[in-house]
């Protein structure tokens, strides 16, 4: 599906955007990726990098002119601390990027357009969320601003594809908690398992973790992400919104204690800090359709996908 194909990756020095431009790139993909703020990480010949910005209609209009496909991975996001002090950080400019991306893609004659939604769409529930239970409940108080601003791009993704007379195909993916190579390590805007990787690597003596280490996640190694992600790509030919997990759950004080196994770090002291924000206390994700529609299931275990991700941590960011 990819080879030869004009693919543009919105968020092209992001942590997914880089990892897919990887991937695309052994696929044999013409791809385009946009800049921003950040440099460029994959440099590779084979690549057109556009510096632009994407809540500009004319930038939007020269990136996307051509594309056969576009995968929508940039986004304004950050940890949970920013998340709760200034919740609408993530509205304005993602509600305007995501919105003017659809339009110069359906302008374009775009044939598919991917966009990565999240779990925080889902009810605040403590069983498996299905696709199909979006709207079933009352959404975690923390992460209001954010999911509704994931759920209202969903339902642009849906005009898009169902609602208008020439429809453009739009494809869906609500991701488990993606880490591993070329996450965001940096304190303010890092998620749980980069910053506990960090602390552990940096040998932090206590090792602090907010909350209690209770929270459950389902988390899923980027490999795998994308992996999915290309899958429903390539075999979604409806609008279907699709869950990319593992179906694994674990607690965040397991992971760390795993962190702290695969590192060598024995010993080592830790500090629960109730007081600082946290995520969702519990989420877990049922990954039946993606076994079934699109025959994925993620490979990489806990262990291995922690181990390769301190593996690169060392080697790219302490060398």
């Amino acid at each position: 599906m990819f080879q030869n194909s004009n693919v543009v990756v919105a968020g092209g020095a992001g942590f997914v955007g880089v990892n897919l431009i990887r991937r695309l790139l052994e696929l044999g993909a013409k791809v385009t990726a946009t800049l921003h703020k950040k440099p460029a990480v994959v440099e590779d010949d084979k690549i057109n990098y556009v510096q632009c910005d994407l809540t500009h209609e004319e930038d939007l209009a020269r990136v996307f002119q051509g594309a056969d496909y576009v995968f929508m991975c940039a986004a304004n996001t950050s940890g949970a601390a920013v998340m709760e002090k200034t919740p609408l950080v993530h509205v304005t400019p993602n509600v305007v990027m995501n919105t003017l991306s659809l339009e110069a893609a359906y302008r374009a004659g775009v044939k598919k357009f991917l966009f990565i939604s999240s779990n925080t769409v889902y009810p605040d529930v403590d069983h498996p969320v299905r696709e199909d239970e979006m709207m079933s409940g009352e959404l975690f108080e923390k992460y209001y601003c954010v999911a509704w601003m994931k759920r209202f791009t969903e339902i642009l993704c849906r005009m898009y594809a169902e609602k208008i007379r020439t429809p453009m195909m739009t494809v869906v993916v609500r991701p488990a908690n993606i880490y591993g190579p070329f996450d965001d390590f940096e304190w303010a805007t890092s998620h749980v398992v980069p910053a506990l990787i960090r602390k552990v690597v940096e040998r932090h003596d206590p090792i602090e973790v907010w909350g209690d280490g209770s929270d459950i996640k389902d988390l899923i190694y980027i490999d795998d992400f994308i992996e999915g992600m290309l899958l429903a790509m390539e075999r979604l030919d409806a609008y279907d919104p699709i869950n990319i997990a593992t179906g694994r759950p674990c607690r965040i004080k397991d992971v760390l204690h795993t962190i702290l196994d695969v590192d060598g770090y024995a010993d080592a002291d830790i500090a629960f800090d109730t007081s600082k924000p946290t995520m969702i206390p519990k989420r877990l994700i049922d990954i039946t359709k993606a076994k079934q529609v699109l025959g994925f299931e993620a490979r990489t275990s806990l262990e291995e996908g922690l181990k390769r991700t301190i593996q690169w941590y060392r080697e790219s960011r302490l060398s």
